[in-house]
């Protein structure tokens, strides 16, 4: 892929980036949009769903509640505590005058709850119950399914919750709720219950009115997965394990798949009246997330448009961006000729008509290059310099963008903001308008901008300190962007298979009548003398970029007067000691 990259044309190369960045940018938005969406929009159905079902249990709780309420002030009643006593002596004779006293209350309790489908008392001399309702006479209370429940529940119990049925005490049949509640009274009543029939319709009505649309299913059933309300149809298989994931706790959600490969979000709430009853609420995350699949096929549509409009404007932009450039080709291949006369011109004021510029004034002053390259050997170390230097800012600058890059495809603003500007300060010091010399104090500020830099790209990797300098040291005149290199090596060589945080101190002092410039670090070492060998063996055969560079700009600036000291001792320390004569800055440039 690469040598095919290598081998297009530069109009073919932009053309092609073009696209790419554009279907990259595009992609990279699209699915991070997608994905937030998605997540948040299964968090607030998730929510939205918990309130409801909390509102639905809520309401349902307050319903029975109610009816337990008004059963016990039923049974406080006078009517109810003499038929009691009755119950207690066993007193046959008073059956149908306790019978008629208590019509009136059986009126007012199913008057005051609407959803109460019938009441009766079940006791030893007799069943009591509102004459209004008729009693199956061929069915004994003892041949229910209430008899069985209680049987069950032997005498733990003072309520009893029975799920929906079919009435077998009354001749209607509703399906019903049943609430069998033992008697309040002095004395416990053997076989003495107030059975309450709930009608099962009226409470899921109750649970309809807050249902949040067609989309969430809401029922009731019993922790062992069975259902509560007889007229919904039994649980198939697949519910049923959907209900596996309930837990003990009172509210909670998860996410159920089921053997189709469909998925669900499923919430619940546990009644208070009935710890044993569970409110469920599910829906379909395809349903719920059907908006972002919507979203996605925009995001498609818009990529497919782009790119076409990417491959068009590409094309046109390359061909108006490279036109100047072709030019320029042109006029080097006349050069080669020997054609000397040949002068570029342009119409733009850009990056390749400033080249274009200098290639004028490099034919003008081509006799005089010719006579420079006999100059004085020290125009010749001058010139060697600026070859040196050349090499150091483009391989910093590919460095540092290509970070600053990255930042800005995660979107961190803020940071990539703080990093530009500490880039700008960095090369407005690294520049020093032109000159190789400057300062220890702008030295120190330099390096202090590239460490800030790096620390930001790599918050986890190291920590940086520069040491106090003698205020009269600060003045003094130094090669510049000697400390960088050799901080940037402790970057890439020394942390990256560090198991622990790294440090890097930077300290300037004088030793002995010279200045002494140290950088140290913490990371796993080099081997000093094997580094020392590899610095004085010929430039094409040295591997440390960094070392070699500033040795050979030490070595042209100041000749024999500065030398690098190497000191490591792996995974404890590694200093690296640049030795350079304190002299005037005029003397270095004469």
């Amino acid at each position: 892929m690469k040598r095919i990259f290598r081998k297009m044309s530069l109009k073919r190369r932009l053309w092609v980036s073009f696209v790419l960045l554009t279907v990259v940018c595009i992609a990279t938005t699209g699915t991070y949009v997608s994905v937030f969406f998605s997540r948040e929009m299964e968090m607030q159905a998730t929510k939205t769903s918990q309130d409801t079902l909390n509102k639905t249990a809520q309401v349902l709780d307050e319903r029975l509640r109610n009816i337990v309420v008004l059963v016990s002030t039923f049974m406080m009643g006078e009517s109810f505590q003499q038929t009691m006593r009755d119950v207690q002596a066993n007193n046959s004779n008073q059956y149908y005058n306790r019978l008629s006293q208590l019509q009136t209350p059986f009126a007012q309790l199913m008057l005051a709850e609407q959803s109460i489908d019938s009441v009766l008392v079940h006791t030893p001399i007799g069943d009591f119950y509102s004459t209004e309702n008729r009693r199956s006479p061929s069915v004994a209370f003892e041949d229910t399914l209430l008899q069985d429940k209680i049987s069950v529940a032997q005498d733990r119990w003072n309520k009893l919750w029975i799920t929906g049925h079919t009435d077998e005490l009354f001749s209607r049949g509703n399906y019903v709720v049943s609430l069998i509640i033992k008697p309040l009274f002095d004395k416990q009543l053997q076989n003495t219950y107030v059975i309450v029939n709930i009608r099962e319709d009226y409470l899921q009505e109750l649970i309809g009115a807050h249902m949040q649309g067609a989309s969430l299913n809401q029922l009731v059933i019993d922790r062992s997965g069975q259902k509560v309300f007889a007229s919904r149809e039994g649980l198939q298989h697949s519910e049923r394990k959907m209900y596996e994931g309930i837990g003990l706790d009172k509210r909670g959600h998860y996410n159920y798949a089921s053997e189709s490969g469909s998925s669900y979000l499923v919430n619940y709430a546990t009644l208070d009246m009935n710890p044993d009853w569970v409110l469920i609420g599910y829906q379909s995350k395809a349903e719920l997330l059907e908006p972002v699949h919507r979203l996605r096929l925009a995001i498609l549509s818009i990529m497919g448009g782009c790119v076409i409009l990417a491959l068009i404007m590409s094309s046109m932009l390359s061909e108006l961006l490279l036109k100047p450039l072709f030019k320029l080709r042109n006029l080097m291949l006349k050069v080669e000729r020997n054609k000397l006369d040949v002068r570029f011109e342009s119409v733009f004021e850009d990056e390749i008509s400033q080249v274009g510029h200098k290639f004028n004034r490099m034919m003008d002053q081509i006799g005089e290059l010719i006579l420079e390259v006999k100059a004085s050997e020290q125009e010749k170390r001058k010139s060697e310099i600026k070859a040196l230097q050349a090499q150091i800012d483009p391989h910093f600058l590919y460095n540092t963008l290509n970070t600053i890059y990255w930042k800005s495809e995660m979107a961190e603003q803020q940071a990539v903001s703080e990093m530009i500007v500490s880039l700008s300060l960095l090369f407005r010091l690294g520049l020093n308008n032109g000159q190789e010399i400057t300062t220890l104090r702008q030295e120190l500020k330099h390096v202090e901008q590239y460490l800030l830099l790096q620390a930001m790209c790599y918050p986890d990797l190291f920590d940086y300190e520069l040491a106090p300098v003698e205020e009269k040291l600060l003045d003094a005149p130094v090669l510049k962007i000697l400390l960088q290199p050799l901080a940037e090596n402790c970057i890439l060589h020394g942390f990256q298979e560090l198991p622990y945080k790294g440090k890097i101190t930077i300290a300037a002092y004088e030793q002995e009548g010279m200045l002494a410039l140290s950088v140290a670090d913490n990371g796993t070492g080099m081997d000093a003398a094997r580094v020392e060998r590899m610095l004085n063996k010929p430039a094409s055969e040295q591997t440390s970029y960094a070392l070699s560079n500033v040795r050979s700009r030490l070595s042209l600036y100041y000749g024999h007067s500065a030398a690098i000291k190497l000191e490591s001792e792996a995974n404890v320390h590694t200093v690296v000691k640049l030795i350079i004569p304190i002299v005037a800055k005029e003397a270095i440039s004469q």
